[in-house]
């Protein structure tokens, strides 16, 4: 097995900066606590800690956002986590209950390979058994039918040098350059109706949560968007 480049505790710390950061401008100390059950002076030394290496940029008293470079840690351990989540629930039958802390145990070492084969096994998923985002892989792709018809080691596979984020996940009023479309030709098809390629430029225009539709402007021509082919469209934000 290859040596871990961090250790798990900070994955930990990353993972959680990514899914309150999705909805939060910065991430406080408190709900950091409360998340990891860790003790809140012991958070934000780990916070300083984190900004030297480059992974966080931590405010006292504000919190701390995700750097480019913490932001590729955390997405990838998100998505090895979620899937894992949804692979032991639709694959294995472990109850919903029990998901989230064996998915803990194992996100640490699973390998690209094993993820890679599990999303194919899964039809590239969407959502985890919670309804929150998979993250796109770094490998890259433009679509998953790049990604299946390729037969070489996933070591050959080169990677993404920009952290991506699906439509659903960009706030409103964001733009950014359409780079992976998740899903089968049939998903593929749906997006291409929506006149969105590769390259297009998409703004998020409403997003209400309540809602099936999102509001977007293609290429600066608004149209209504379906939430669950939303998901599948993931940008470089601007």
């Amino acid at each position: 097995m290859p040596k871990r480049e961090i250790s798990e505790n900070i994955e930990e710390y990353l993972e959680s900066l990514y899914k309150f950061g999705c909805v939060s401008d910065h991430v406080s100390t408190t709900t950091l606590s409360k998340n990891l059950d860790v003790a809140p002076g012991s958070v934000t030394q780990m916070l300083k800690k984190l900004e030297k290496l480059g992974y966080v940029n931590y405010i006292p008293y504000k919190g701390a956002t995700l750097t480019p470079k913490g932001s590729k840690i955390a997405q990838k351990i998100t998505r090895k986590h979620r899937i894992l989540e949804l692979f032991l629930k639709d694959v294995l039958g472990i109850k919903f209950e029990n998901l989230h802390v064996q998915a803990c145990e194992m996100e640490h070492s699973l390998s690209d390979e094993a993820e890679r084969a599990m999303c194919i096994m899964l039809k590239e998923p969407d959502l985890c058994p919670d309804g929150n985002i998979i993250p796109a892989c770094d490998f890259d792709f433009e679509n998953c039918e790049e990604c299946r018809n390729y037969s070489k080691d996933v070591e050959e596979i080169g990677l993404r040098s920009s952290n991506l984020l699906s439509i659903t996940q960009v706030r409103e009023g964001h733009c950014g350059t359409v780079s992976f479309i998740r899903g089968n030709v049939l998903e593929l098809a749906s997006v291409l109706e929506l006149h969105i390629t590769m390259g297009s430029k998409i703004k998020v225009i409403t997003k209400d949560s309540s809602k099936d539709y999102l509001i977007i402007s293609v290429d600066d021509k608004e149209t209504p968007i379906k939430r669950d082919i939303a998901n599948n469209i993931f940008l470089k934000v601007h």
